[in-house]
């Protein structure tokens, strides 16, 4: 066993250049999970420069000086942050509150279709399995409304968070996008000069979470867009936060489509009942979702490396749990590097195959 362990060894980690790319792996996945509340505004900034880099480098192939490239980038990018914080923000909390307002009546008309399942359906459920249900209905909605006060009495702190970050993250961006090449040049610096294999897998990964970046910021935009006419084409209720939430859904491939379903649908049936305007908007829905999935999904990452499904619930699930709401996003692009640093990661191939005269020897070769 330590032979095998050995020769393991030597094949994968006899290179400097993958022992260096190693600890880079480690140190960086270390500070993510131990400083990542931390550092949440530098890597919020991160995020944005990464999303605005690309309108600064279409800029500057016109022959546009970078500051100035940068200005007419950044200014536009303060307008839309001061109309979310402005226009948008004040809106859903509106509606989250009118909502909040709402939901006793909600839970009124669905009582009153439960109470007829005892009788249209004996079998299915009793009166008393349908009461005790309704209570517990009212007890979660109690407990939510106190949970809201408390939330409210607690956003003094939470207000200060935001002021910081709306102070700190703009400022953050503008140096990142205005010094770009000499923050890199700074952290090159401190690099061994054997660094050909970083060099590869970061070119490559720069290349894919910029691109999955803004492709992801403009999925989010087109499908919210989409969303919010439809639903207000159909006068549908609280038609502002569902699109919020639609937006975040594209965020989870796969899961978040299936669970932003389902607020749609309750909310649309409190409206309308099982009327035709219902399975228009769920059918609406429905061709929103497919279009995204198979036309505007491919469109917007033709260039990205194709994961397994599988791949992609599992690194959703692991650097979820390992990063919140950051890891969610980055799952694809974390997995893609996982993925290219497996294909680049350096094998000595001698090493392994010298040790193979330590196996025992087939009946065969003993014959003389």
């Amino acid at each position: 066993m330590t032979n095998i362990l050995n020769r393991w060894y030597r094949k994968y980690f006899s290179d400097p250049e993958g022992v260096f790319l190693a600890i880079l792996l480690v140190l960086g996945f270390a500070i993510i999970i131990f400083m990542g509340d931390i550092l949440a505004p530098l890597l919020a900034s991160v995020v944005l420069a990464y999303l605005l880099e690309g309108l600064v480098s279409l800029l500057e192939t016109r022959n546009i000086k970078r500051m100035v490239s940068v200005l007419l980038v950044f200014i536009p990018f303060l307008a839309f942050l001061a109309f979310l914080l402005l226009g948008l923000l004040p809106l859903l909390i509106g509606q989250v509150k009118d909502l909040i307002q709402e939901l006793p009546n909600m839970i009124a008309k669905g009582q009153q279709i439960l109470l007829q399942l005892p009788e249209r359906y004996p079998d299915f459920a009793s009166a008393s399995q349908v009461e005790e249900f309704m209570s517990s209905m009212r007890s979660t909605v109690g407990a939510l409304g106190q949970n809201v006060l408390s939330i409210s009495l607690a956003s003094i702190s939470g207000l200060f968070t935001l002021l910081v970050y709306l102070i700190l993250v703009p400022v953050l961006i503008f140096f990142f996008l205005k010094d770009k090449q000499l923050i890199l040049n700074w952290l090159s610096s401190y690099l061994p000069r054997e660094r050909d294999l970083a060099i590869r897998v970061w070119d490559e990964m720069n290349l894919q979470i910029g691109n999955y970046v803004r492709g992801k910021f403009t999925e989010i935009l087109i499908v919210g867009v989409v969303s919010y006419i439809v639903f207000m084409i159909m006068g549908l209720n609280f038609a502002m936060l569902l699109v919020a939430l639609v937006g975040l859904s594209v965020i989870v491939p796969y899961i978040g489509a299936i669970a932003v379903t389902f607020p749609i649908a309750i909310i649309a049936f409190f409206q309308w009942g099982w009327g035709s305007e219902f399975g228009y908007l769920m059918v609406a829905y429905a061709v929103i979702q497919a279009v995204d999935g198979n036309i505007l999904v491919p469109w917007l990452f033709s260039e990205a490396v194709n994961l397994h499904p599988v791949a992609i619930i599992t690194a959703i699930l692991v650097f979820g749990g390992i990063w919140g709401f950051w890891g969610v996003f980055f799952a694809i692009p974390l997995a893609t590097l996982v993925k290219a640093v497996m294909n680049a990661w350096p094998r000595n191939e001698e090493s392994w195959v010298s040790g193979d005269h330590h196996l025992p020897k087939a009946v065969g070769d003993d014959v003389s």
